[in-house]
């Protein structure tokens, strides 16, 4: 079980359905792929707007939700309607490489005009985030509003009374409501476009839920923001976490109700309601003085008794033990200065590029520890392609009790994360700040 300690040692994140040696192709079309089609969708984001926003969506949704069931088949055809070169990431999809989604590196950009078929099984269920991943590209569609949720369902979910997805976004808008111009920037190593109005799964915060008095809501949050961290506290209700970064994480309370919330985290949280009817409950994003994201309110008749909050099944292709006595090791120097004109962001002395050497390559099944080491002024947050990962303690005694694939890094600090690099291929370590991804914060590793 993740003690108290644990917790706040390691976690300092509705459209129904769903190797270098050559890029991926898109699939048959006798496979019949589900159509995501990405398009300009000008709308009225703000309620107070007195213009359009021109925002890019999937099939004209912000934050569509696809659903499958673990152990079924993802085809999706991404057709791009838009102006852009796209493709598609699936942070903390565990499955091939050839469908990680990195444009550029992983497979041809999707030019405007064009379709690409992303299909596999995802190994894993769980709550991943879909998102815009093209180098040099990623930061304009993605402030678009291009990013959906792939819910892959357990075989056998935790009983709750409902699921809920929860994709937090935000965007930089105008007095007028429409979207701030897309400049390029003069900075070497350009902080991140910081939004001014948060929006939930596409619409104005917060998001009202309505459940039975006693009973259990359970929510997928994820943060699509291109930059903006924030807290989370859960207010007025019990809180569960089973799931981070969509893996099983057991069953904690979060340490003060509150969760640390970076762009590309999830969390999967079960919400037990008071058992009076009109109670009320809330998520907050801790941002000023408090701005509720969630409301969920106790109507109707009261619930049956609650059995205790069971946990996920822990997944069995983590490994249980990582050997870190026979691990390789690797230090990750991150550096860049947005207040410097020539210091932009570079990992170990260089930006990313899909033509230099890997920064470890490894056999498949060696233990890695990274070192991640942040030299700038502002809080790094990074994501691991293709794996997940534990938080090593700080004296590499042990680690926290639940998988990671995107970690915060704050200024002159140091964490270390380690895993068993499973999954063949050529996997990025990114940031998800895609200003700072674009301009060459990124790196990656080679398993073979």
């Amino acid at each position: 079980m993740i003690t108290r300690r644990a917790a706040v040692a390691g976690l300092a994140t509705t459209l129904t359905g769903l190797p270098r040696a050559g890029w991926a192709q898109p699939s048959p079309a006798a496979a019949e792929p589900r159509t995501l089609t990405a398009r300009p969708s000008p709308m009225r984001l703000r309620p107070d707007a007195t213009a359009e926003a021109e925002v890019w969506t999937f099939d004209g949704v912000l934050g569509p939700v696809l659903r499958i069931r673990h152990g079924e088949e993802l085809r999706l055809a991404l057709a791009n309607e838009t102006a852009l070169p796209l493709s598609l990431h699936f942070q903390g999809v565990h499955g091939p490489n050839a469908m990680d989604g990195v444009g550029g590196f992983t497979q041809k950009p999707v030019l405007p005009g064009e379709r690409f078929g992303y299909r596999f099984t995802p190994p894993d269920s769980g709550t991943f985030l879909v998102r815009p991943c093209v180098l040099g590209g990623s930061a304009e569609p993605m402030e678009r509003g291009l990013s959906a949720l792939l819910i892959v369902e357990e075989t056998e979910p935790p009983p709750a009374d409902q699921d809920v997805a929860v994709l937090v976004d935000d965007w930089l808008l105008k007095e007028d409501g429409s979207l701030a111009s897309f400049e390029p920037s003069s900075e070497a190593a350009p902080a991140g476009r910081l939004g001014s109005w948060l929006s939930v799964n596409g619409q104005s915060a917060p998001q009202r839920v309505e459940a039975r008095p006693g009973g259990r809501v359970r929510l997928r949050l994820a943060n699509a923001c291109n930059a903006r961290s924030m807290r989370l506290r859960l207010d007025g209700l019990k809180a569960s976490v089973i799931a981070v970064d969509g893996q099983p994480a057991g069953s904690f309370e979060p340490f003060q109700a509150s969760l640390p919330f970076a762009p590309g985290s999830r969390y999967d949280v079960l919400l037990d309601l008071p058992s009076e009817a009109g109670a009320k409950g809330a998520v907050m994003a801790l941002i000023g003085e408090g701005l509720p994201l969630v409301e969920i309110v106790a109507s109707g008749d009261r619930h049956p008794a609650l059995p205790a909050v069971a946990r996920l099944s822990p997944n069995p292709r983590l490994p249980e033990v990582i050997r870190l006595q026979d691990a390789t090791r690797k230090d990750v120097v991150i550096t860049g200065d947005p207040r410097e004109p020539n210091v932009p962001w570079a990992i170990n002395g260089a930006p990313g590029s899909p033509s230099a050497s890997p920064l470890i390559r490894v056999k498949r099944g060696c233990p890695i520890v990274l070192a991640l080491t942040n030299r700038t002024p502002l809080t790094q947050v990074m994501h691991l392609h293709g794996h997940a990962f534990r938080l090593l303690h700080p004296l590499d005694d042990g680690w926290e009790p639940y998988f990671l694939d995107t970690v915060q890094v704050g200024e002159n600090r140091t964490v270390r994360i380690a895993f068993v690099a499973d999954n063949p291929g050529r996997w990025l370590l990114a940031s998800t700040i895609m200003e700072r991804f674009d301009t060459g914060l990124w790196t990656w590793i080679e398993v073979s």
